[in-house]
């Protein structure tokens, strides 16, 4: 493995780390609290916050013509994430404890919270729903395919990608046939860091 490679990944993750905290910043300075996953805001707060709601009437009526008719489009794609959802979740029940490969826990990915905020209508709490949803689905099927992916065919790319998940620092270098040979074993069970 590459040195530096694993040292900036590495910056990425302590990067990565220092965001979370900054942005968790914002319990004290919009005065709620966390407490077994539910969100409390003082009760002043809440009270403002019910001011601010946007009847769904007047909602509508301000929305754009097109962002009402693509909504459609939009909602389509949630049957096609559910499935993918029940699948990944499937394949992973079965396939991970065989391949020896630490299960996802979704509900790592999977964050729902903004219906407890009283300065959403009921239609902007569905959509924050969805958004929610569907882009930590999408996290959690990303993690499932990467240590899918560590498992058979840890190589990295020849050609340079976009995104890098966090099992790729792990992997062998692209060309080098023989520490592919010699440490495929080992790779495709380095998951030390998950426990």
């Amino acid at each position: 493995m590459n040195d530096k490679m694993t040292e900036i990944l590495e910056s990425m993750r302590k990067l990565e780390h220092q965001l979370i905290q900054e942005l968790q910043k914002g319990e004290e300075e919009y005065f709620y609290t966390v407490k077994h996953k539910r969100i409390r805001f003082e009760r002043e707060v809440k009270a403002q916050h019910r001011q601010l709601v946007k009847r769904v009437r007047q909602y509508l009526k301000d929305a754009e013509i097109l962002n009402i008719l693509t909504a459609p489009v939009i909602w389509s794609c949630l049957f096609p994430a559910v499935f993918m959802d029940m699948v990944m979740s499937f394949y992973q029940a079965v396939c991970f404890p065989i391949y020896g490969i630490p299960k996802v826990n979704r509900k790592d990915y999977i964050v729902l919270d903004r219906h407890y905020l009283s300065y959403l209508n009921g239609l902007e709490k569905i959509n924050c729903t969805y958004c929610g949803y569907f882009n930590g689905l999408i996290g959690y099927v990303q993690e499932i395919a990467a240590r899918t992916e560590q498992y058979w065919c840890p190589i990295k790319h020849a050609r340079k990608t976009r995104f890098v998940h966090d099992r790729y620092s792990k992997f062998l270098s692209y060309g080098d046939g023989v520490s592919y040979r010699e440490n495929i074993e080992s790779v495709r069970r380095r998951f030390d860091d998950l426990k």
